[in-house]
């Protein structure tokens, strides 16, 4: 009986201390499960990376569209109507400035010079009669009382009058001479004929809305392109810049800048550059599109940072900045892009140290405590 008592002891004592043990090890799980919780509540380290503000002023290359078009072209009008007499020049001929176009012929107009020429030769003979009356009576007039003084004032006025009239029938018979010149077409430049618009026989002049011919310079053509208004302050005197054209494959053609409008049109926001090209073998033709390179840069130094490093947002473009530990927004533009880097315009120093990786979830103002967070500066 006494050894059942003592093995009954035994396990009470084995039992107690299996649940003590338990009790233990559920104490230690729990305080490392509110360990580990502490540990996921606390916040982790903010890593920034910065970059400086780089100012420089690189020279870029951009690529812009643009048209050939002849340096002079002009619709060839007759200023008189008539009939067409004679046609000297057909499409596609080239022609010397003055050289002959055509003729038109108006019969009315040779009659009027004629009878204006008629006209012009008896007014003279008036007028070299009254002169002729006029210095007899200044050479009568030396003798003392033999002509009055008021027929010798009438005789100058006469003479003078009659003077008057001839004058104006010399420019009446040149108005009509000179419009008989205009029955003459000549070219007004060095060009070629792009079109022939009238036959012999039709008639043409100032009744017609149609003209003659169209000519154009084709020895000398303008490349003309339109610059975005973010690069208009790159444009240096005397530019050089290489094209091409889809006519010609492979081959690239120079030129320089000539002149610019000075001015942005308003409708697309670019200014117009000109560049003059020499053609005089004819190879390039006006109305080729061309395809521009244009080595550009600023007149003066201005900021850049990593192209990563500008956040744009639905409010507006952004750069954040970092001074100790507090985030700033800096509102920004964008200028020119060249490989890894923008050109931004804003309110931005040397010494300001640009987040390379933004995102709208940085709120501007203080980061975490130094202790909890870590600031990089690249």
């Amino acid at each position: 009986m006494y050894h059942s008592i003592s093995i009954n002891r035994k396990s009470k004592t084995v039992l107690a201390l299996i649940a003590s043990l338990v009790l233990l090890l559920l104490a230690c799980s729990q305080k490392e499960q509110e360990k580990g919780q502490a540990q996921k509540e606390q916040p982790k380290p903010v890593n920034y990376k910065t970059a400086p503000v780089q100012v420089i002023n690189p020279e870029y290359e951009i690529s812009v569209p643009a048209e050939l078009k002849p340096f002079e072209q002009v619709s060839v009008y007759g200023k008189i109507t008539g009939f067409v007499k004679q046609l000297y020049v057909d499409r596609g001929d080239r022609v010397r400035k003055g050289q002959l176009l055509a003729v038109l012929e108006a019969p009315e107009m040779q009659q009027q010079y004629l009878s204006d020429k008629s006209t012009e030769q008896k007014v003279y003979s008036d007028y070299l009669y009254a002169k002729q009356a006029y210095e007899r009576l200044v050479t009568a007039s030396k003798t003392t009382g033999a002509v009055a003084d008021i027929e010798l004032d009438r005789a100058k006025s006469a003479m003078e009058s009659a003077k008057s009239a001839y004058d104006a029938s010399k420019a009446g018979t040149a108005y009509s001479s000179q419009l008989s010149q205009y029955l003459r077409i000549t070219a007004p430049f060095d060009g070629v004929i792009t079109q022939r618009n009238v036959s012999v026989g039709a008639l043409a002049g100032t009744g017609s809305n149609t003209p003659l011919f169209m000519m154009a310079q084709s020895n000398k053509l303008r490349l003309t392109l339109s610059l975005p208004e973010k690069h208009t302050s790159s444009v240096q005197q005397d530019m050089p810049a290489t094209f091409t054209v889809s006519s010609q494959p492979g081959k690239t053609f120079d030129a320089k800048l000539s002149r610019t409008s000075g001015l942005l049109d308003q409708q697309d926001r670019s200014l117009t550059l000109e560049f003059d090209v020499s053609n005089p073998s004819g190879e390039l033709h006006g109305g080729d599109y061309a395809q521009v390179k244009l080595k550009l840069k600023r007149k003066s130094p201005s900021n850049w940072v990593q192209t990563k490093s500008v956040l744009n947002t639905q409010s507006g473009t952004y750069v954040l900045t970092l001074k100790g530990d507090e985030v700033k927004r800096i509102a920004v533009s964008e200028g020119v892009r060249l490989d890894t880097l923008t050109e931004v315009f804003g309110n931005l120093s040397q010494a300001d140290k640009i987040i390379i990786k933004p995102s709208e979830e940085i709120k501007e103002g203080k980061t975490e405590p130094a202790s909890s967070s870590k600031i990089i500066n690249k």
